[in-house]
């Protein structure tokens, strides 16, 4: 067993991800854009896997979960509507001597210590404590601050080709706004009774004022989240069920319990629509934030909707023929964000032999097997090696790898996750058996070609 220790710096996983294949800097030939990052290609797979999970989970395996794919691009009356034109803002503070610009709430919580959340506070309030905390600007370290002041966070843009004639439109900042707009159409074609949830995963867009740690938090990110619509005296008991439901998949995926918690919104932080909102934090290097969301977002949206629309989204009992209008619980799944956090737990370097090990379950890992030819002159090994790999690819993500030696090799698969490989050597030519080696142990064992599928599997 190797001499191994978690040692995952945010540093270390930047690095990581740009040699190897999982993140890029966005627009990096160009300088970059800040908060902007591209998937590479493990990283597109790491996220599909994940995303494919997170499906197969909640919608797949379930029968009351169904799920949709809405436009990015929706009518502006529909954030209206929802109060995200009035009242997705966040606070926003800068300093007169640089033009370093950020959030307030995090400007404060990353200078003082003793106080973990202000969002939500009062601008008065936040204006105070910088000024008594004596609060420097962490770029320049000058203390000439401007009054905060709201910022919405919602991406403007235009629709129409003609300069007179285009009009405002917005990228949406959550998934939730298409699941509640297409309610009524569910409703009247697969006609589902209570309760039952609307699932969608996808990318969505806000305005961060707040830079860096990564995918943490960036300008473009991939959410996955469902509408659970209940009866309203429900509420709690389906809250409850999905916030262990939720605390379950992040241990399905390997996250330690001791850097997951729930935390409570207080009131002043508490989002325009929601009645009770909990995170689940996961601790980074910089402190416990929040990993996903759960919030019990009452009847704020369909009931405005109908206000503004006209169009009545009222549930009907099948039974009683009440017509009313559900509550709704809403579990939010960051999966960006969730990306970045599987990467760290999955971080770890073998003392002894200098190399690092991402030890992803086999199920997100982005390839599952790798086959290697012994290196030589004999094309028998190439061509044999090559139909391995043929034939498993059909049950699972296969990479053949043959540069190289294969130590280095070895080391190479540790460093992206995979979890086995697969070693033609010259004794496979004579009795038809390669050496399968595990990642996480290193531990080798010969297995005949024929049952190869079913004992990685």
């Amino acid at each position: 067993m190797p001499d191994i220790k978690k040692d995952a710096t945010l540093d270390k996983i930047i690095s990581l991800s740009k040699r190897r294949g999982f993140i890029f800097p966005g627009s990096e030939i160009y300088g970059g854009l800040a908060n902007t990052y591209d998937f590479g290609p493990l990283g597109t797979e790491l996220k599909r896997n994940l995303i494919n999970l997170w499906w197969k989970t909640f919608v797949t395996d379930r029968s009351d979960i169904y799920g949709l794919d809405t436009s990015v691009l929706m009518s502006p009356k529909v954030w209206e509507a929802s109060g995200h034109t009035a009242n997705f803002t966040n606070v926003m503070i800068d300093c007169l001597t640089c033009h370093f610009r950020t959030r307030a709430d995090h400007l404060i919580e990353d200078a003082v210590k003793d106080i973990s959340n202000v969002e939500g506070k009062p601008l008065e309030e936040l204006d105070k404590i910088i000024k008594e905390k004596e609060i420097k600007c962490p770029k320049c370290g000058n203390r000439n601050w401007t009054k905060t002041r709201n910022f919405n966070q919602l991406f403007e843009t235009q629709i129409g080709i003609i300069t007179e004639g285009k009009s405002t439109a917005y990228l949406r900042g959550e998934l939730a706004q298409g699941m509640f707009v297409d309610f009524k159409q569910v409703l009247d074609s697969v006609h589902p009774k209570l309760p039952f949830g609307l699932a969608q995963s996808g990318k969505a867009f806000r305005n961060e004022i707040t830079m860096g740690k990564f995918t943490f938090r960036t300008l473009e990110f991939d959410l996955a989240e469902f509408e659970y619509f209940v009866k309203p005296d429900d509420w709690e008991k389906h809250f409850e069920y999905w916030k262990k439901a939720m605390y379950e998949f992040a241990i399905s995926l390997g996250l330690p319990a001791e850097k997951l918690r729930w935390r409570a919104h207080t009131k002043e932080e508490l989002a325009h629509y929601s009645k009770r909102t909990e995170d689940l934090e996961y601790e980074f290097p910089w402190g416990f934030k929040e990993m996903w969301g759960l919030a019990y977002r009452t009847d704020f949206d369909l009931k405005n909707h109908i206000d503004k629309s006209g169009v009545d989204l009222r549930f009907t009992d099948p039974y009683t023929n009440e017509k009313f209008i559900p509550h709704v619980i809403e579990p939010t799944f960051g999966l960006s964000r969730l990306l970045t956090i599987i990467l760290m737990n999955s971080y770890y370097e073998d003392i002894e032999k200098q190399r690092v090990i991402m030890k992803f379950p086999t199920t997100l890992a982005p390839y599952k097997v790798a086959v290697f030819p012994l290196v030589g002159n004999k094309e028998e090994l190439s061509n044999k090696a090559k139909e391995i790999y043929t034939t498993l690819k059909k049950d699972m993500s296969v990479v053949l790898d043959e540069r190289g030696n294969i130590g280095k090799r070895y080391f190479t698969q540790d460093e992206i996750g995979t979890p086995y490989c697969v070693t033609v050597d010259y004794d496979t030519l004579e009795d038809n058996t390669v050496t399968v080696r595990e990642r996480d142990t290193a531990e080798q064992k010969r297995v005949k070609i024929d049952e190869l599928s079913k004992a990685i599997k």
